[in-house]
């Protein structure tokens, strides 16, 4: 690895840190200069740049969040009240609460066990007359069976909005998620993420009609784009609200930090990918499932590193993250599934074993440090704390 200085055993090794550089400090510090705080020349340059580098043709409408991006894309393909969404229980709560922005009802559909993603399989079966939607979600950065759920979607007539807030740079088939034949794409930037703008998101679609409506609706559902009124040589303080829109615009100094992370992306999934490769050397002998890996020939962008402890692992799940605490070592645990929680409990009178696998998953899961500023003796000392717990 590139970097041994690791930290010191007495000293707290979180989760997740960002990976910044002196290129992002520079950009934003140009940002502070130039004026341009808000929307402007850099989230266009971002936009640009984020298109080219998923391809195939997509445009590319930067906003202030995932959570964002999701319920403008399920607002532009048509998702209205009275509406169903399927999508998975295993999943952070911004990917069904957007459905319910809309007044529609996400519909929840059990994952596989094997990879923590929805069940393509058992998709059909849940499509009603109201169904509008499908929201695959790549849960860690593992791809979903897209083949088989877009060929779903488009038997049934219904829109794939895929959440691929862990999946950048994942690819399905040898191509990015976000240049296959959903409908849009939206990624996430948040802090934790593969590449971070602090708080942020990208809508990627291929559909010029459904780009200019998340384009208006971002900003307060006005008929032209701010940046180019107030750049204008001419006079052009006119404006029209078209739409009752939202605030999800991205700032100047987040595409700042997004414009050279981006660059970093690939070098970012190689070393977290070699990071997992040696997470999986370490683990193999021990009582736990590893995580799922992408098929060959693909990328799986690695955002997370989950461990599943089997029956047979000497503690519970709650009991070893309580252990790797008292170790100094910061763990998570991806997801409690949506039909736990009280809202979406009470709501849809959810009981818990109406998803098993989810369920069980969720039982038995932890996520472990993984991100590109540890060093070889970060990544030692989370496998020698694991493997003293388990071993």
């Amino acid at each position: 690895m590139a970097d041994s200085k690791g930290s010191q055993p007495n000293t707290f090794l979180p989760f997740a840190l960002p990976d910044l550089g002196e290129e992002e400090i520079n950009e934003v510090l140009h940002s502070l200069r130039s004026g341009w705080l808000t929307t402007g020349p850099k989230t266009k340059r971002f936009e640009e740049e984020f298109a080219d580098f998923v391809g195939g043709g997509v445009e590319s409408i930067a906003v202030n969040s995932a959570t964002a991006g999701l319920h403008l894309a399920l607002e532009a393909v048509g998702v209205s009240p009275g509406d169903e969404v399927i999508t998975t229980p295993y999943t952070f709560t911004a990917t069904a609460e957007v459905v319910r922005y809309l007044d529609a009802d996400p519909v929840l559909v059990d994952i596989d066990p094997a990879t923590f993603n929805i069940d393509a399989a058992r998709i059909e079966s849940a499509i009603t007359p109201r169904t509008k939607a499908i929201i695959p979600v790549h849960f860690a950065g593992l791809a979903c069976e897209m083949e088989k759920i877009l060929d779903i979607a488009r038997r049934h007539g219904l829109k794939v909005v895929e959440d691929a807030a862990h999946a950048l740079p994942t690819t399905c088939g040898g191509r990015l998620i976000g240049s296959l034949g959903s409908d849009a794409t939206v990624y996430s930037f948040y802090a934790t993420k593969t590449i971070t703008t602090g708080e942020g998101g990208m809508v990627v679609t291929r559909e010029a009609e459904l780009a200019n409506r998340c384009r208006v609706m971002r900003l307060h559902g006005i008929s032209r784009d701010a940046f180019d009124r107030y750049t204008s040589k001419k006079p052009s303080w006119h404006y029209e609200v078209v739409a009752p829109g939202c605030k999800y615009n991205m700032t100047d100094i987040a595409s700042s930090i997004g414009i050279h992370q981006l660059k970093k992306a690939s070098a970012f999934q190689k070393r977290r990918s070699a990071m997992a490769a040696e997470y999986d050397e370490a683990f193999r002998d021990l009582p736990v499932l590893l995580p799922p890996h992408a098929a060959p020939g693909d990328l799986h962008a690695w955002h997370l590193y989950v461990l599943r402890l089997k029956d047979e692992a000497p503690v519970s799940r709650d009991r070893f993250i309580e252990l790797m605490a008292d170790r100094g070592i910061g763990c998570s645990v991806h997801f409690i599934p949506l039909h736990l929680h009280p809202y979406w409990r009470d709501r849809y009178g959810y009981q818990p074993d109406d998803f098993p696998h989810a369920l069980d998953n969720f039982q038995r899961a932890v996520s472990l440090p993984l991100f590109t500023k540890m060093t070889l003796e970060d990544q030692q000392r989370v496998v020698a704390a694991v493997r003293e717990i388990l071993g």
